[in-house]
């Protein structure tokens, strides 16, 4: 992926977000020709000359300062996830050249073992480019539509965007495919470098006009905690909260479990997905 256009598109597009009543500026003229702030009333407010805001908007973020980048961020209103963006487009900015490539991340045995004996909680482990590396019985359960094509490994930007059965499984698809396109956004810009996830990303633009449309936006996010809505087709609605956790000796791995709130329907819920799970586990083996 090309650095300076990626800058120069997030730039803009958190510059278009930004209205002067927002900022704290008066709206001058009725008649502006763009959506948000203007590139000098940015300037204005992170204290930069109008020509160096420009420079930095075309891409050129080699170099700059931390506190320039705090200045950019103050003035754009960057929430936590933006600013960590803008910092590691910053930093693929000025590397001198492309850094080497290091191995992938692998799944280690005893990680495999921390899933298996998490009992009653759907989990997995996946990358920045959201393929499933491993995962325990009842989160192969969980998402048994995405297992379903036998592709492997299952890739969940790939199933939101080109299986119809992802809007089975998710009720909320639109805010499911915001969050997809999100976490890859985000991993673009800490990897620029990485062509498995730039091949992902030119099939899916080329495939799907609901990733497309979303990709252009440059939104993203930091995906660590809160609830996802299921339809599983065997035990109906599942309403679940999520904690995603990075695993610090495998870096850019993050592992994903998911519970239920005590007391609630979800909470059976699961349960009967352990033992659909079971049944499942236990035909297959019979018919292996």
């Amino acid at each position: 992926m090309d650095n300076r256009s990626e800058i120069r598109e997030f730039l803009a597009t958190r510059r278009a977000k930004l209205t002067p009543e927002q900022a704290g500026l008066p709206a001058f003229g009725g008649n502006r020709r763009v959506p948000g702030l203007r590139r000098e009333e940015v300037a204005l407010l992170a204290g930069v000359s109008a020509e160096y805001y420009t420079k930095l908007e075309r891409g050129a973020l080699a170099g700059v300062s931390e506190s320039v980048l705090e200045a950019l961020t103050r003035a754009l209103q960057l929430t936590d996830a933006e600013t960590a963006h803008l910092y590691d487009l910053a930093r693929a900015a000025s590397r001198s050249s492309r850094p080497r490539r290091r191995p992938a991340p692998a799944v280690t045995p005893s990680i495999q073992r921390l899933l298996d004996s998490m009992d009653g909680v759907p989990a997995f482990v996946r990358n920045g480019r959201l393929d499933i590396l491993a995962i325990n019985d009842l989160g192969r359960a969980l998402y048994s539509e995405a297992y379903a094509s036998g592709s492997r490994p299952v890739n969940l930007a790939r199933f939101q965007f080109l299986d119809p059965r992802s809007h089975n499984l998710y009720p909320d698809w639109e805010k499911a495919a915001d969050t997809a396109v999100a976490i890859l956004r985000t991993e673009a810009g800490r990897d620029p470098y990485d062509k498995s996830l730039t091949d992902l990303v030119g099939e899916l633009s080329t495939r799907s006009d609901e990733f497309r449309t979303r990709w252009a936006m440059h939104d993203v996010r930091l995906h660590r905690g809160g609830y996802k809505d299921f339809r599983h087709p065997a035990v109906g609605d599942l309403h679940l909260a999520f904690d995603a956790l990075d695993i610090p000796n495998a870096p850019g791995l993050t592992l994903t479990a998911y519970t239920a709130d005590p007391g609630t329907p979800s909470e059976d819920g699961l349960r009967l997905l352990a033992s659909w799970a079971a049944t499942e586990t236990a035909t297959t083996k019979e018919n292996a």
